[in-house]
């Protein structure tokens, strides 16, 4: 493992330590985040609701408001359709609570993973022709649902997309065929909705649109849930406040950057989850009561959960979930997703296990490519996600069936999978997805060839060099400094996630003291310098016994911590890294 450590001009540490009002060590942290100016760092740490950028600062939002608007006004049935995942799941419930709200005649339609797959397909314009829908949106999905979008329009359904996901370029040659009308802007090639809500589709305000100077905040990093928040504040042209909860489980769930406008959603938003009658049948049935819901909290109890009934089964109670009032309907699906969750966990590990086992005795070059039939779909993503832990490289996991490979893929840091899975363009059925994570498709057979062309493109960009795990440490710090007052400052630089990490703080030349291993892999000790010792925990490290009790000194990598127990509080290190000190760094 690499450690990078940020090196900043000690004077400018300073000068915005002086200026911002805090201390050095979070004004390096902010610094390290690109947040380099004294108004900069109120805006972060103080930014609320009514920070948020006017949603019509996105392209497409005026055109979208009039026709959604026209549509209710005629009282014209209108289609939301939405994904499986808690991303899409959220945006559904979050435009369906506001269309609701705006006494439209509204349905959604959240598709089936094994039934439908992913995306905008086919069978739910078929389904909103027998129901004379004459308006489908989109929610996460639809940016490169060429065909289907075609198809909506011949029969006379107008198509509005609003997606975040990555927009087809025109040399991905297999995005699209000849007789499928099409939009082309800038390198992009659109499908020919009636209207496209994407931030990153940098197009030009369409003719109509409100003239707006931009915010200091950047939207193109929004996830599904976010625009949808966005069309809904456009919509209603008032409070919101209401539907941010659901907008940041989506946020957190779909892991786009806590940053700007993403930031103020979630740390906003998870105030109000305690305001929602299925959040609070989820705390119930999971025993959470006493717990306070936090962005280290969510992704381990109630979006693993969430997303449980996508995976496993169909999604669409999830919407209900998140919508309903009624407390025995909310405490029925809580407690049948808490099911899902626990079939979904013993699903995976038989998968991760086999996986592992074709990997031990296949082997691997650059990217990893594992298949097997009747693998469960549902699992596929969090399965590679698994492998790229041990194995710091991309994997693709497929599931065959019927002479079709259908996988996941998820990457390393810093490796943009959506242009390597694009450069195997001449291979693929369809796929979509972000620069960490993306799903495809494409037939059984062509599989060798995929990954032989998989790691071509890998060794024409890192040559025969390795992917290096890198820790990047925000601050050198003395741990005799580390105290309540500054554990306190730090926690205003929550919420964390990515793009927006848990501070990482090293200190070189520390001596341990009483190190053991607890619970099933964990190791305990304390650790300081010159006679100041803080307890420290290093979970799933018990492997590091042996160099911590043979070394004199080592080096740490750390987050600093407030740890409760019994009515006590004390500052405790919770230990990302170790090594064996060096010496020349002891008085640094």
């Amino acid at each position: 493992m690499r450690w990078l450590i940020a090196r900043t001009n000690e004077e400018y540490v300073n000068y915005l330590s002086v200026k911002a009002k805090v201390s050095p060590v979070t004004a390096q942290i902010l610094i390290n985040r690109n947040i380099r100016t004294p108004e900069a760092v109120r805006t972060f740490l103080t930014a609320g609701i009514n920070s948020l950028s006017d949603p019509y600062e996105l392209s497409g939002m005026g055109k979208a408001v009039k026709r959604i608007m026209l549509a209710i006004e005629k009282g014209e049935s209108i289609l939301i359709h939405g994904d499986y995942d808690a991303d899409g799941v959220t945006a559904t419930a979050i435009l369906y609570e506001t269309l609701l709200k705006l006494h439209a005649n509204v349905d959604y339609f959240i598709p089936s993973r094994f039934e439908h797959g992913y995306g905008f397909h086919e069978n739910a314009v078929e389904m909103a022709t027998g129901k004379k829908i004459s308006l489908i949106i989109t929610v996460d999905c639809g940016i490169t649902s060429f065909s289907t979008v075609g198809s909506a329009v011949k029969k006379g359904i107008d198509v509005i997309i609003t997606d975040h996901h990555e927009p087809r370029t025109v040399t991905d040659s297999h995005s699209y065929s000849g007789d499928v009308p099409l939009k082309f802007h800038n390198n992009y090639v659109l499908p020919e909705a009636y209207v496209i809500i994407n931030p990153k589709v940098d197009a030009a305000p369409s003719e109509g649109e409100k003239e707006i100077v931009s915010s200091d905040f950047d939207v193109k990093n929004l996830s599904g849930a976010g625009i949808s928040l966005k069309l809904s504040s456009a919509l209603l042209s008032g409070d919101i406040t209401a539907l941010l909860g659901a907008a940041s489980i989506g946020t957190l769930a779909d892991m786009v950057p806590l940053t700007g406008e993403n930031r103020i959603i979630v740390r906003e938003g998870i105030k109000q989850l305690y305001n929602k009658t299925g959040i609070k049948a989820m705390i119930n049935v999971l025993g959470l009561h006493n717990k306070h819901l936090s962005t280290d909290m969510l992704p381990f109890t109630i979006i693993p959960r969430i997303n449980a009934a996508g995976r496993m089964d169909n999604a669409s109670d999830v919407v209900k979930l998140l919508v309903s009032e009624s407390d025995s309907e909310t405490e029925m699906i809580a407690t049948w997703l808490n099911k899902l969750n626990s079939e979904r966990q013993r699903v995976e590990e038989r998968v991760l296990n086999s996986a592992y086992t074709k990997i031990k005795r296949n082997g691997f070059d650059r990217v990893i490519v594992v298949s097997e039939e009747k693998w469960h779909e549902g699992v596929l993503g969090i399965v590679a996600s698994r492998i790229v832990e041990k194995y710091n490289v991309p994997a693709f996991v497929f599931t065959i069936k019927n002479g079709e490979a259908t996988g996941s893929a998820r990457s390393v840091q810093g490796f943009d999978i959506c242009k390597a899975i694009a450069c195997c363009s001449d291979f693929l059925i369809r796929f979509g997805g972000h620069k960490q994570a993306a799903g495809l498709k494409l037939d059984s057979g062509d599989l060798p060839l995929f990954e032989k062309k998989l790691n071509t493109y890998v060794k024409s960009i890192y040559g025969n060099s390795d992917f290096i795990r890198t820790i990047n440490i925000d601050a050198n710090v003395k741990v005799e400094s580390i105290n309540f007052d500054l554990l306190k400052e730090l926690s205003s630089l929550s919420p964390h996630g990515f793009g927006n990490p848990e501070p990482l703080m090293g200190s070189k030349g520390l001596t341990v003291r009483s190190p053991r291993v607890v619970g099933k892999n964990h190791l305990k000790m304390k650790i300081g310098r010159n006679g100041s010792y803080v307890d420290a925990i290093a979970f799933d490290q018990a492997d590091s016994l042996y160099m911590v009790s043979t070394s004199e000194n080592v080096d740490a990598v750390y987050t600093p911590v407030i740890n409760e127990w019994e009515g006590n509080r004390m500052v405790q290190l919770n230990v990302k890294a170790l090594r064996r000190a060096v010496k020349a760094h002891y008085n640094k």
